[in-house]
């Protein structure tokens, strides 16, 4: 596979993984979505699930399974998250390692090809639901509001890394845009 179809996501959320709605988990055919957790569901500096994506959660649950993988180290803050949306969870995924995400499937027991990554980094998410088949959704991160810096530097190499590469940050789908 091509470094520019390695880093291309089939689908470009705007903003967070909260305008992921179950319409377009259907749409797509997804059965399951494995979620990053750093900044795709919290940011980075906080250790709990908010109320938005608690609802969130549960709402998008009653239409598909998930699962938590996350490159953090972090049992407590991880773990912490995972137990507060009551999903199961897996940590030290090392992405864009396939091990802890083959694992995440196995416990659905679904086929890669009826799986979403969701993420907000292409060079782990992306790259590692690619190499595995599964649809990949691109998210923007999520940055705490007391945080000095809005812009998100490592994103912003990646995009720019990924276009040299020959990927298009635009979706190989139609870019959805929550009303």
């Amino acid at each position: 596979m091509t470094w520019n179809k390695l880093l291309q996501p089939d689908l470009i959320l705007e903003g967070s993984v909260l305008n992921l709605t179950p319409e377009m988990i259907q749409q797509y055919g997804l059965k399951g979505l494995v979620l990053d957790v750093d900044e795709t569901l919290v940011p980075f500096t906080v250790g709990v699930a908010s109320l938005e994506l608690q609802q969130w959660v549960e709402q998008i649950r009653i239409c598909t399974e998930l699962c938590l993988v996350s490159n953090n180290l972090s049992e407590s803050r991880i773990g912490g998250i995972a137990r507060s949306l009551n999903l199961p969870y897996y940590l030290g995924a090392a992405k864009p390692s396939r091990r802890k995400i083959r694992a995440a499937l196995t416990a659905m027991n679904l086929p890669a090809q009826q799986v979403g990554m969701v993420g907000d980094r292409l060079f782990t998410d992306v790259v590692a639901g690619n190499r595995l088949g599964m649809f990949t959704v691109l998210v923007e991160p999520i940055i705490h509001p007391d945080a000095a810096l809005r812009s998100h530097p490592v994103r912003n190499f990646e995009v720019w890394f990924s276009e040299i590469l020959g990927a298009t940050i635009t979706p190989k789908k139609t870019k959805i845009h929550k009303t």
